[in-house]
């Protein structure tokens, strides 16, 4: 027998081999549900059960199934909707996982593998959030409106007797951290107002003065604008630790205004993120009350 016809004669007993070994394993698979024709196997059960055992979620093999039927029904809608996942997108993700695990994607796979879990069961369920999330910015987002007026009321009871006010600021910050507290002690008691703040700051050592400028007491921590609410123009704040060393705050201007702006902004992303996730909700439950799902 020459090399060549060796090869042949070996490459064909591989392949028949190869299909040999894979012919138990698609025996085995048996579909458990279809999903608007569309079949779920209890290998692909089988194997999410096990991603779930990994990630400690305790649902066991009924929630197994009932997230893949869940999936089945936002990947059809997505086609429906003209909506393509790319392999890009779902390697983008599953890259993701990995750097929030802190391990890179090889040891992702070897940790998978090491669960009995396919590199591809994962990849699945994120196609399927990639895919659920395009929906949602598609066919739900637009569908979401927020109230101004409800926005309004809810931001003016949120905002005490402290938050009132509007300020013109300077900043006096004493490098160096907590060692300095007595020069910035003695900074304060001298102070005289804004005017003199830079001349005052000469007789110490590196200091700082910068203009803030214009801050509403909303746009400022809690603690700060209670303290700042006690002070009258051309008071000064008490020291305070920041990254760069010790830093005051000094009132060039005061005057009392409600600013519902930045309230607003807070709330408009609480309230709207907990409306659109109530319609994403009711979206998928029409979707999965009008699919056709046969249990074998």
């Amino acid at each position: 027998m020459s090399f060549a016809d060796f090869r042949r004669v070996a490459g064909a007993m591989f392949i028949g081999l190869m299909m040999a070994m894979s012919m138990p394993l698609a025996a085995q698979a048996a579909t458990v549900v279809t999903v608007n024709g569309e079949p779920i196997s209890d290998i692909q059960v089988d194997q999410r059960l096990r991603l779930f055992r990994m990630e400690g979620n305790n649902t066991g093999r009924n929630g197994a199934l009932e997230q893949l039927i869940t999936e089945a029904i936002q990947l059809q809608e997505a086609k429906r909707l003209g909506i393509n996942v790319t392999n890009a997108q779902v390697d983008d993700a599953f890259l993701q996982i990995s750097r929030n695990l802190n391990v890179s994607r090889d040891r992702l796979q070897q940790m998978l593998q090491q669960g009995g879990v396919s590199s591809n069961t994962l990849q699945d369920r994120l196609r399927a959030a990639i895919a659920w999330n395009a929906i949602t910015e598609a066919a739900v987002m637009p569908q979401v409106q927020i109230s101004e007026l409800e926005l309004d009321q809810r931001a003016a009871q949120q905002i005490a007797d402290f938050q009132n006010f509007d300020y013109i600021l300077k900043e006096v910050v004493f490098v160096g951290g907590g060692g300095r507290s007595g020069q910035a002690n003695r900074y304060r008691s001298s102070f005289a107002g804004c005017d003199s703040a830079v001349q005052l700051s000469l007789a110490y050592s590196d200091v700082a003065v910068v203009d803030v400028g214009r801050r509403h007491a909303t746009q400022l921590p809690e603690a700060l604008a209670r303290e700042l609410a006690g002070l009258n123009v051309g008071g000064i704040t008490k020291p305070r630790a920041v990254e760069t060393g010790l830093s005051m705050l000094a009132v060039c201007e005061k005057v009392q205004a409600q600013d519902l702006t930045f309230v607003k902004g807070g709330l408009r992303d609480e309230v709207g993120g907990g409306a659109l996730s109530k319609a994403a909700d009711e979206y998928l439950a029409r979707l999965r009350a009008n699919a056709k799902i046969i249990r074998n």
